[in-house]
Order: structure tokens, then sequence, then C-alpha cells
């Protein structure tokens, strides 16, 4: 099973609190760093010192690292023309010798949008323009050099697009779907994922959503085994009951909260949850979400005792 840290940055971060957690999770072993896409605080925080833009982050993490994976989950579709997102994510796998994965999603937080003026369509909308969007980034990046890339859509349209720059990844570097609608999600997974996640969710949830996908990747012919099944749980894991405590406290769960809902415990606890989710699910790659990004020796912790163990 592969191992990533995601992390929250609008809920509190500047880039060199993330750098340093990026670099902790690339010392201590882990296959990726990914972040989340969001221009404003969730919940009972204060989100300072402000948000980072999760693409500008990552460039300067392409820059800053050298074997770790980077994306994010998710890009919302709201937040980026389709052509320019095109050219930040080819650029960014470029400056990172080809480690950038692209996470994208329609959209969903209202409240960010009028916080920072990015316009808000109503779901049905954000689904098309979302759909538009996948197949116009990675037409672009399969147009063959010195060909031209067109499309005709209802929310966008491109003309001889020289379809600049190339990511170093080819065809494409990975595009991760995920969520848990039930029809359109599943639909656009099949059609252009290379992995689907199931975010915060149960097992039993989970494993309905990846049937869903397999199902619709068989009404267009594509084999469901193409599309790597990954899920995204909270972590919090102590050597002992008062380490655990200190962690859950330190993000504002009770611990019994996060042994439900995500991956919290022992680290032999921690394997267990996880091997569960492995069998009853059949993925083979687990997002951890970190909330406390300062707490370095828990990165540290889980890749010393539940990593090897998996």
């Amino acid at each position: 099973m592969d191992f990533r840290i995601f992390t929250e940055p609008q809920q509190g971060a500047s880039y060199d609190d993330l750098l340093n957690i990026a670099r902790a999770a690339e010392d201590a072993g882990f296959d990726a760093f990914f972040r989340s896409d969001h221009y404003l605080k969730m919940g009972d925080v204060s989100g300072e010192p402000g948000p980072t833009d999760a693409w500008i982050t990552l460039a300067g993490l392409a820059r800053e690292t050298s074997t770790i994976r980077l994306g994010t989950l998710v890009t919302a579709a709201t937040f980026r023309l389709p052509g320019p997102l095109a050219i930040t994510v080819a650029q960014v796998d470029q400056m990172s010798g080809g480690r950038v994965e692209l996470g994208l999603g329609s959209g969903w937080f209202a409240d960010e949008h009028t916080a920072y003026g990015i316009p808000f369509p109503p779901l049905g909308e954000r689904f098309d323009r979302y759909a538009e969007q996948l197949e116009i980034i990675t037409g672009l990046w399969r147009t063959l050099p010195g060909e031209r890339f067109n499309f005709a859509g209802k929310h966008y349209q491109l003309t001889d697009s020289p379809a600049l720059p190339k990511p170093v990844q080819q065809p494409t570097p990975p595009v991760i779907i995920g969520g848990k609608g039930a029809t359109r999600t599943p639909a656009l997974a099949a059609e252009f994922a290379n992995e689907f996640n199931v975010p915060f969710s149960t097992v039993d949830d989970a494993a309905a959503q990846f049937e869903r996908v397999a199902s619709a990747c068989g009404r267009i012919g594509r084999d469901p085994a193409e599309i790597r099944r990954s899920a995204a749980l909270v972590v919090a894991i102590g050597r002992d009951d008062a380490e655990l405590s200190r962690r859950a406290a330190a993000i504002g769960q009770p611990v019994e909260r996060l042994r439900e809902i995500g991956v919290a415990g022992s680290p032999e606890e921690a394997v267990e949850r996880l091997g569960i989710w492995r069998e009853r699910t059949g993925i083979t790659r687990i997002y951890l979400q970190v909330l406390d990004i300062a707490d370095l020796d828990h990165v540290e912790l889980i890749a010393a005792e539940v990593m090897p163990q998996m």
C-alpha cells in the first residue's frame, strides 16, 4: 500500500510550514505529499496567516524536494480556466522532473467563492464545466507536438491551441477523481481517471462507490483495474494513550470519534484498521490527513511503525 500525507493548509499554514512537513514526509519515505485547494478556513480555527495557493505551493515544493510526488486533493474547477490550469500543471510537472498529479473536482465550498469574488454556479452547471475541463486539460496534454487542439463546448471554446507546454509524464500526469456522487462522478472517473479516491467515508460506503466506478467502466468498455483505488482518512496515532489523546485534542476531535471515522489508536490498531480497508475495498493507496502539520514526530511515527507492516 502506498502511503501519502494529505494536508489542509487553509486551516492555518505558511509556505514554510508546508515545506517542513513535505520534507519530513520525503525523508520518512512517504510516496507523496498532497494538499487541499481551498481559500477559506473551515470550522473553529483562525485560518491565520491565511490561505496559500495550491499550485504556487507545489511549484515551490517541486524545486525544494527531489523524490516525493506532489499533488492536490482536489483542485476546484471553479478556481481556474482549463487552458491555464493545463499550462500550470504541465509546468510544475517539468519543475519537479515528472512528480505531479492532478486531483480535480467540481468545487463545492460556496463561502470561499463569495469571500474572494469567485463565480459559483449552481451544481448542475459546475459539473458541466468540470466535465469540459477534464476533456480540455487531458486533450491539451495528449495533443501531439506540432498539432493543434480545438474544443467547442457549452462553457469553453479553444481554437487552434498549440497545446503547450507538455508535461514530463506522458501522455498525461495522473488524474485523480473522487467523491461520493452516485452517477456523474463515477461516469467521469471511468472516462478520465487514473485513480479514484473516496474521501472520509465508511468502509461499506467506499466499497459501494468503487463498485459504481467499476460499473461505469464496464459501460464504456474500460477495464476497471486501470483505475487505482484510494481513500483519504484523518489520522491520529500515538505510542500510548496519553500521546494519542494529545494528538486528538490538538485537532479538536475525541479519540473515539477518530477511531470511527479515521485511522486512530496505537500503531497496531492503525495497521489493523488499514488492513480492513484494503481487504474490503481493494484500496492500494491511503491519504492520511494530518491536521496538526507542526507535529513532525507524528509523521515519523507512522513511517516507522505503520508503513513497514503494510
